[in-house]
C-alpha cells in the first residue's frame, strides 16, 4: 500500500470530533439559580415554558446550592433535558454587598456564575419567580450582544437583569474577570446585587428588548389586565404568588396560577395541545400520561415522536401496552409504521390493513404496506397497495413513489454470475437525489470501465436479503457494499442491521464471497444517534466478515472506530468517494475547454430542523445578501439535487423579493450531471455531493455545512477554508468574500482542486491494487 499521508489505513487517529463543532451549529440553553425557598416559582416557570412554547427543548441550566434529592426529582419531572451545576457560593463571599449577612442577598449573585458556563452559545436567563404567556421565539433567534428589557424606573440606561439573553462572547474568562473586578470593589449599586454589577461593566452597552418579554409586575399596580402580548410576566419585589401574593394583583397572579398545576394535569395539558410539540417534550410528558390513564391518542403522539428520532422499538412498546379500538385508525398505522421499521412485518401488515379501513389514512397505510410489499420482492402486491392508495388520494405522493418502483422492469442481466461482482447499493428512483443517482455507477467505475449488468449484479440495499439473494450473492465473484452514506438510521429503518442495507445477522455470516465495503458514509447528522446496540453489532459483524472495509472520510473512520472492539480497528481504512476522483475514472475525461460564467447554489431541507436548528431565518436572510453580491461575479442559479431543494428559491422570491433560475437535477441523467458542474465556474452547495461531484469534476467548490460529513470531506482534502457554517455569523460576507478569491484566479484555483483530488487519486489506486488481489479482474 502506498503510504500518502490521506491514506490512515492503520495510523492512530484522534478523538472523535465533536459533530458540533464542525457544523457550528449553535447551541442554546436557558438557565436559573434555584433553590429551595424559590423551587415552587421554578416549578411553575417550566410548566409555562412547555405549554407556551410547546415546540422548543432546548438545555435548561439549574444552578444551585443545596436543593434537596426530592426536589431535583420535581424538577426533573419536568423537563427531559435538565443539566445541574452546583455554583461556586465562596466566590462571591469576596463581593462587597449592602447587607453581607443576608443570606437571600448573597444568594442574589449566584445567577452571575452562569457566565463560567462554555458549552452554549446562547443562555437565556430566567429568574424563578417569572410565568412565561407567550413565545420565545425572538430571543431563541438573537446572536449578537447581550439582550434584555431595559428597567421600568429607570430609562432606557439601565437592564432588568431578570431575564438576559447572553451570547458567547460574554461567556468568557475576560467577561467574568469584569464582573469580579466590579464585585469586589463595589462601584456599583449595592442594593441591586447582581443586577447593580451588570449595569456598572455594562454602562449601557446592551441589546434593548421590547418590555414584553420582561414585564415586570409593577406596571400592573391597581390590578390591571396583564397585556395579551406579554411573553414573560416577572413577579418582582418582595411578595411572591406562592408565598400569598400581594394586593392590588389579583389579575396578574391569576396569570401566575394557570401554571400551578400536578404533574397529571401538566401532562394532561401538554399532551392535549395541538400543532407543533417537541418530540422531546412529547415523550417525557407523554410516557407518564399514557402509563397512568391508556390514553390511546396520547399513546399514538408518543410513539409517533419516537419514530422521528428513530427510536422505534420504543413506539412499538408505548402503543403495544394500551387497548388501540378497531376504529382508530390513526394509532393502527402509527403501530405499522413502526413495527415495519423493526422488521416486524407479519404484524405490521396487519396493523396497516386495519387502517386502510379509514379514508384519512388510506393512502398513507396502502403506501407502506406497497412499501413492504416492494421490501419482500413482491412487486404485484406492492404495486397492488400502490395503486389501491392512490385510488384513494390521486395526489399522494408516497404511494406514487411506490407504483413507479412496483412497476419498473428489472434490468436485464447481461453477463454469467461467475463474471459478475454483486453490488450493494441505494439505487435511486428516476426523480430522486441527482447525488444518490450517480453513486452507484460511480462506484463501479472504481472497478472498471464496464458499469452495466454484464459485470455486475445489483442487490438494492433496501429489500430484504433473504435466501434467495444470499443464493445470487454467493454465485458472484464478490460482493461490494457502496453507493451512499449507508451508515445512518432512518433513510429506510429496519431491525435486521438499523442501517441502510436489510441484512439479518444470520444470512450476512453465511456470504461466501469476498466482502469488500467501498466508500461507505457515516451519515448521522448534529443531533442524531443510533440508540440501540443492534447497530453496533451489525456494524461490528460487517467489519469482521469483510475483507476491505474503506470508508469515504476520516471522520466516518472515527466514528465507525469507535463503535467496534479495538482488534478491528486497523481492517477500517480510507477509501474516498469515487465521485470526488470522476475526472479520472470516466473513460476520455476531458475538461471543459470553457466554463459557464455561472454560480451554482444548493440548498438541502431534508431534516431541516437538525440542519438549522432556530437558524433558518437568518440563513435565509444571509443568502439572499449573498446572491445579491454573488450576482456581480456571475449569474447566479439553483441547483436542486431533489425537489425539496427548490424551497431556497421559493422562500427567497417571498421573503426577500429574489428570484433565482432553477436547474432540476433530479430529472437529469448521469452524464448531463456531470457535465453541469464541469461547465460551471464555482458551486456552492449544502449537500454532500452538491461538493464532492463537481470537485470530482475539477469544479472549485465552498460547502454551506449543516452537517459533519462536509467537514469531514474538506478536512481530507487539508481545505477547510472552502467551507462556511450555515450558523456563521458573517455567512454571507464569508461566501462572497471566499467566490471572489476562488474566482480571482479561477485558473490557479482549478489547479488546486486537480491537486487535492490527485492525493485522493492515489488512496483509490492504492486500493484498488488490494482489491484487484481480493476479487480479481
Amino acid at each position: 500500500m502506498t503510504t500518502n499521508s490521506l491514506i490512515g489505513t492503520a495510523a492512530p487517529l484522534a478523538p472523535v470530533t465533536d459533530a458540533h463543532a464542525l457544523t457550528g451549529k449553535r447551541k442554546i440553553a436557558f438557565a436559573s439559580f434555584v433553590d429551595e425557598n424559590y423551587l415552587p416559582g421554578f416549578l411553575v416557570l417550566l410548566r409555562s415554558l412547555a405549554l407556551t412554547n410547546p415546540d422548543v427543548c432546548e438545555d435548561f441550566v439549574v444552578l444551585y446550592d443545596d436543593l434537596r434529592p426530592g426536589s431535583i426529582a420535581q424538577i426533573r419531572a419536568l423537563h427531559p433535558r435538565i443539566v445541574l451545576q452546583r455554583v461556586d457560593a465562596d466566590r462571591y463571599d469576596s463581593y462587597k454587598k449592602g447587607d453581607q449577612d443576608n443570606y437571600l442577598v448573597r444568594k442574589a449573585y449566584f445567577i452571575l456564575d452562569v457566565f463560567r458556563i462554555r458549552a452554549y452559545d446562547t443562555i437565556i436567563t430566567l429568574d424563578t419567580d417569572m410565568v412565561v404567556l407567550g413565545g420565545l421565539g425572538e430571543l431563541l433567534r438573537l446572536r449578537e450582544g447581550l439582550a434584555a428589557v431595559p428597567q421600568f424606573f429607570y430609562g432606557q440606561h439601565k437592564l432588568n437583569s431578570g431575564l438576559l439573553v447572553i451570547q458567547r462572547e460574554y461567556l468568557s474568562d475576560s467577561f467574568c474577570a469584569r464582573l469580579d473586578k466590579c464585585g469586589r470593589s463595589g462601584d456599583y449599586e449595592l442594593d441591586k446585587h447582581d443586577q447593580g454589577i451588570l449595569n456598572a461593566v455594562l454602562d449601557g452597552d446592551f441589546v434593548r428588548l421590547d418590555a414584553r418579554y420582561n414585564f415586570v409586575k409593577r406596571r400592573l399596580s391597581g390590578d390591571l389586565p396583564v397585556p395579551d402580548d406579554t411573553a414573560i410576566l416577572h413577579f418582582t419585589g418582595r411578595h411572591k404568588p406562592w408565598q400569598g401574593g400581594e394586593a392590588g394583583y389579583s389579575r396578574a397572579e391569576e396569570r401566575w396560577r394557570e401554571f400551578e398545576l400536578t404533574d397529571a394535569e401538566f401532562q394532561a395539558a401538554y399532551m392535549e395541545q395541538q400543532g407543533s410539540l417537541h418530540h422531546d417534550l412529547i415523550v417525557h410528558y407523554g410516557t407518564p400520561h399514557v402509563a397512568r390513564t391508556g390514553d390511546v391518542e396520547a399513546a399514538r403522539k408518543v410513539a409517533a415522536a419516537h419514530i422521528s428520532s428513530g427510536d422505534y422499538q420504543d413506539a412499538v412498546d408505548v402503543l403495544s401496552g394500551v387497548r388501540i379500538p378497531l376504529d382508530e385508525a390513526w394509532p393502527h398505522e402509527v403501530l405499522g409504521h413502526a413495527l415495519m421499521s423493526v422488521s416486524r412485518y407479519d404484524e405490521a401488515k396487519t396493523q396497516l390493513l386495519l387502517a386502510s379501513a379509514a379514508p384519512n389514512r388510506a393512502a398513507t397505510a396502502y403506501a407502506r404496506l406497497a412499501q413492504m410489499a416492494w421490501v419482500h420482492g413482491d412487486n404485484t402486491e406492492a404495486l397492488r397497495h400502490a395503486t389501491a392508495g392512490l385510488a384513494v388520494d390521486p395526489t399522494h405522493r408516497s404511494s406514487r413513489l411506490w407504483a413507479q418502483r412496483a412497476s419498473a422492469v428489472p434490468p436485464q442481466e447481461l453477463g454469467a454470475p461467475e463474471d459478475q461482482l454483486a453490488h450493494v447499493a441505494f439505487y435511486m428512483d428516476r426523480q430522486g437525489n441527482a447525488g444518490d443517482k450517480l453513486l452507484p455507477e460511480s462506484v463501479r467505475s472504481a472497478f472498471g470501465p464496464d458499469t452495466t449488468s454484464r459485470r455486475w449484479h445489483s442487490v438494492h440495499a433496501h429489500r430484504l436479503f433473504d435466501e434467495g439473494a444470499l443464493q445470487r450473492v454467493n454465485r458472484r465473484r464478490g460482493l461490494v457494499i457502496g453507493g451512499g452514506g449507508l451508515f445512518i438510521p432512518d433513510t429506510m429503518p429496519n431491525g435486521n442491521s438499523a442501517w441502510q442495507w436489510n441484512v439479518p445477522d444470520e444470512l450476512l455470516k453465511r456470504i461466501g464471497v469476498p466482502i469488500a465495503v467501498f466508500a461507505v458514509g457515516f451519515n448521522a447528522f448534529d443531533g442524531q444517534s443510533y440508540r440501540a446496540n443492534r447497530f453496533r453489532d451489525s456494524l461490528r459483524l460487517l467489519v469482521e466478515q469483510s475483507s476491505f472495509f474503506g470508508l469515504r472520510n476520516h471522520g466516518s473512520i472515527e466514528k465507525v472506530r469507535a463503535m467496534v472492539p479495538a482488534h478491528l480497528h486497523d481492517k477500517i481504512r480510507f477509501q474516498p468517494c469515487p465521485t470526488t476522483v470522476t475526472r479520472q475514472l470516466v473513460p476520455g475525461w476531458q475538461d471543459p475547454a470553457e466554463r459557464d460564467d455561472t454560480i451554482l447554489i444548493n440548498a438541502a431541507y431534508d431534516r431541516a430542523g437538525l440542519r438549522f436548528g432556530h437558524d433558518y431565518g437568518y440563513f435565509l436572510a444571509q443568502m439572499a445578501k449573498a446572491v445579491r453580491d454573488l450576482g456581480a461575479l456571475a449569474e447566479v442559479q439553483c441547483v436542486a439535487h431533489s425537489l425539496d431543494d427548490e424551497k431556497i428559491v421559493f422562500d427567497l422570491r417571498r421573503e426577500h423579493g429574489i428570484s433565482l433560475p432553477v436547474i432540476p437535477m433530479y430529472d437529469f441523467g448521469n452524464k448531463e450531471i456531470l457535465d453541469l458542474y464541469a461547465r460551471t465556474k464555482l458551486v456552492i452547495g449544502m449537500r454532500g455531493h452538491a461538493g464532492m461531484i463537481p470537485f470530482g469534476c475539477g469544479t472549485p467548490i465552498i460547502s454551506l455545512i449543516s452537517h459533519p460529513k462536509m467537514a469531514y470531506f474538506l478536512r481530507d482534502i487539508e481545505r477547510p477554508e472552502w467551507g462556511v457554517s450555515v450558523h456563521d455569523r458573517h455567512l454571507a460576507d464569508r461566501l462572497v468574500e471566499r467566490s471572489k478569491e476562488l474566482l480571482a484566479d479561477h485558473d490557479g484555483t482549478v489547479a488546486d482542486v486537480h491537486g487535492r483530488q490527485q492525493e485522493l487519486w492515489k488512496v483509490t489506486e492504492a486500493n484498488a491494487a488490494d482489491l484487484r488481489v481480493l476479487l480479481g479482474g
